[in-house]
């Protein structure tokens, strides 16, 4: 498959969702299942692409740990602003818009998507990879922006939104890392591992424990990390 079609994969996948928010309203122990199935997805991702292609690139281990640092300094000030926004917006009521909510979004599908873009810039299949795998946590986000604010077509919009966000974001990163030496690369790709451990340590499975669970829901983990490997693996066959 061409890269460039490739690249359309998440953003088509994320208008997608925004669709299915428009006609399906999942239980909060189907989304929980849902986002235990796609924080499996994101940690294979990690363990069965992200990570290897790292030592592929052989940069110095400085520059590995300084980026995954700084990464995680990031994430740990973006927990704190969307805190800080939604603390603010729950003052104004069940009816308010939840600001902090939509701008953790966007910012998690803006690495997102240059993510992705450093994946195709490592050559390989990487690029082609982080794109299946991410699609996943998009399919479903437009469920996640349903509240009393954002329903129907707004769904639909927002998703449509952040659909652009991630291809210009992935056509950005592939364009500015493109001919890039190993340590920016190597550095972008670590930095990725910490944004996307955030995603699923603070984000997916923080939001999936907040209702009783069933001992199902370990299965749709493991479940979504081995669909994300079997990918993988057939892809290089």
């Amino acid at each position: 498959m061409s890269p460039w079609i490739s690249m359309l994969i998440p953003a088509i996948v994320a208008s997608l969702g925004g669709l299915l928010a428009l006609y399906w309203s999942p239980s909060h122990q189907m989304r929980s299942l849902i986002q235990h199935f796609a924080a499996g997805v994101v940690l294979a991702a990690l363990a069965v692409e992200v990570l290897p292609e790292i030592g592929r690139e052989h940069a110095p281990t400085w520059v590995i740990i300084g980026a995954f640092t700084f990464g995680g300094i990031m994430m740990y000030i973006m927990k704190l602003w969307s805190i800080r926004l939604e603390e603010k917006t729950e003052h104004l009521g069940d009816n308010a818009f939840n600001y902090g909510l939509i701008a953790a979004t966007f910012i998690d599908v803006s690495v997102d998507g240059f993510i992705i873009g450093a994946g195709f810039a490592a050559g390989g299949n990487t690029g082609f990879i982080l794109a299946l795998g991410l699609s996943v946590e998009l399919l479903f986000l437009g469920l996640s922006l349903v509240s009393n604010t954002i329903k129907g077509w707004r769904v639909v919009l927002m998703s449509v939104a952040l659909a652009g966000i991630v291809l210009t974001c992935t056509l950005l990163g592939n364009y500015l890392l493109s001919g890039a030496s190993t340590s920016v690369i190597s550095a972008i790709l670590a930095f990725g591992v910490a944004a996307l451990l955030y995603l699923v340590t603070d984000e997916l499975l923080v939001e999936a424990h907040t209702i009783e669970e069933k001992p199902s829901s370990t299965l749709w983990l493991f479940a979504g990390f081995l669909v994300f490997w079997s990918i993988q693996l057939l892809s290089g066959e």
